[in-house]
């Protein structure tokens, strides 16, 4: 299983990266988690524009799912002909959301893609067993966690600290995790994580390789987000980059 970063900044486009999308592909199959505003960018130097076989989005702000609303012109308007709809895994209302986006005029996307509601549990995305459940953010919000030939890899999405991550984190070998906040600001309650915050989880859940994500460039100090992570977190730590491979 591998995992490419296509994205990584978080709420809005940093200076060098598109906003959350990640890559993970295994036996020819993809599976584009999230698909953030300017990701497509990314996803045609680093994948392929037609490269992807299914998509999971966590939640429905912008910055983890506007570009699939760009796609839809990929998809439907192709030279070559109409591609054939393309399974979607989402909150309830992604369709709608899309739509709304992309233009409510322009009629429904389900020719563009093939609409699968999210709820806590665990299912089959190609190769892959995918457990979602959800996590602590002010929209329905799914922390995630693929399997495959015993290796695992978690993701946050957005969240704060709460169980349901920490149960998804469980002895990943790589936990993909936001790090939104400054440990020394008094942050907004029920929204992101600290750099500590994220340390703190990938310790009591046991993973093997912390990888910080969603940093805000315009915002916070990279240095110090790392520093508090490594302060309560004894593995490895790094800072997710655009165009970063990581082989589980």
């Amino acid at each position: 299983m591998r995992l490419t970063v296509l994205g990584c900044a978080g709420s809005f486009p940093g200076p060098d990266s598109a906003c959350s999308a990640y890559l993970v592909s295994a036996g020819g199959f993809r599976l584009l988690v999230d698909f953030g505003t300017g990701a497509m960018s990314a996803l045609q130097r680093y994948a392929g524009l037609h490269s992807v076989d299914a998509i999971l989005l966590t939640h429905l702000h912008c910055d983890h799912m506007l570009d699939a609303c760009s796609y839809v012109v990929v998809r439907r308007y192709a030279p070559e002909g109409k591609y054939p709809p393309l399974p979607l895994y989402g909150p309830v209302g992604a369709a709608e959301r899309i739509v709304n986006a992309y233009g409510a005029a322009e009629g429904p996307v389900d020719d563009v893609y093939t609409f699968h509601d999210l709820k806590p549990g665990t299912f089959e995305i190609g190769p892959f067993a995918v457990t979602v459940d959800q996590v602590e953010h002010p929209v329905p919000t799914f922390g995630v966690r693929i399997e495959h030939e015993g290796k695992v890899l978690a993701y946050s999405s957005d969240t704060a600290p709460c169980d349901s991550l920490t149960a998804l984190a469980r002895d990943a070998d790589l936990f993909l995790c936001e790090a939104s906040y400054l440990d020394d600001r008094d942050n907004p309650a029920g929204l992101h994580l600290t750099g500590g915050e994220a340390g703190a989880v990938a310790r009591e859940a046991g993973v093997g390789r912390l990888v910080l994500t969603h940093l805000v460039a315009a915002w916070g100090r990279e240095g110090a987000t790392v520093l508090a992570a490594e302060g309560v977190y004894d593995g490895p730590v790094e800072v997710a980059r655009p165009g970063a491979r990581y082989d589980l």
